[in-house]
């Protein structure tokens, strides 16, 4: 029987660290399923689900948390069960405008006011040529349970767009 396993990973950004964290997975029996890993501010940040068999688990943490000597910071979690959400819609949302603090704080307190749940965020920045500044970008996979009325949803993200200036919208997922 395989066991789920999250890890968490954060370290200067140098050539290589996939590979290192690669063979170290799958030395020890365990096979990578889905990651997400990005180059920030000069950091390499990432998270991975594998599975390791059960009796494999803890030559594969001790594999993995020993890269620690290789300026990798991993931390390993066993995936509990995911508890069952009920019925949703899933949606994107979209968000352009000006940076200013506090931008994902605003946009997110619309959503966990009505207890929607965020699967996947990705937000940047650029640089607004023509006004100065910065420019602000998210997008949002989010699931939309059936008891909210999508409509005064879309309500609700277009007076928050109103009062911060900024371009929202909420479409279905394909």
């Amino acid at each position: 029987m395989a066991t789920s396993l999250v890890l968490t990973i954060l370290g200067d950004d140098k050539p290589g660290f996939v590979e290192v964290l690669a063979s170290a997975v799958t030395a020890n029996g365990a096979n990578w399923l889905e990651s997400r890993m990005t180059h920030l501010a000069g950091k390499f940040a990432g998270i991975v689900h594998i599975e390791a068999p059960e009796q494999e688990l803890s030559a594969v943490s001790a594999a993995l948390k020993a890269l620690s000597s290789q300026d990798l910071q991993i931390v390993v979690e066993q995936s509990g069960t995911v508890s069952a959400t009920g019925n949703h819609s899933t949606h994107v949302l979209e968000l352009t405008g000006s940076d200013h603090p506090g931008i994902v704080h605003d946009f997110t307190r619309v959503l966990a006011g009505r207890k929607i749940s965020i699967e996947e965020l990705t937000t940047d920045t650029d640089s607004a040529s023509m006004a100065g500044g910065k420019v602000f970008r998210a997008t949002a996979v989010i699931h939309v349970p059936e008891t909210v009325d999508v409509t005064d949803l879309q309500n609700d993200l277009e007076e928050l767009a109103n009062d911060l200036m900024v371009d929202i919208s909420l479409g279905e997922d394909p």
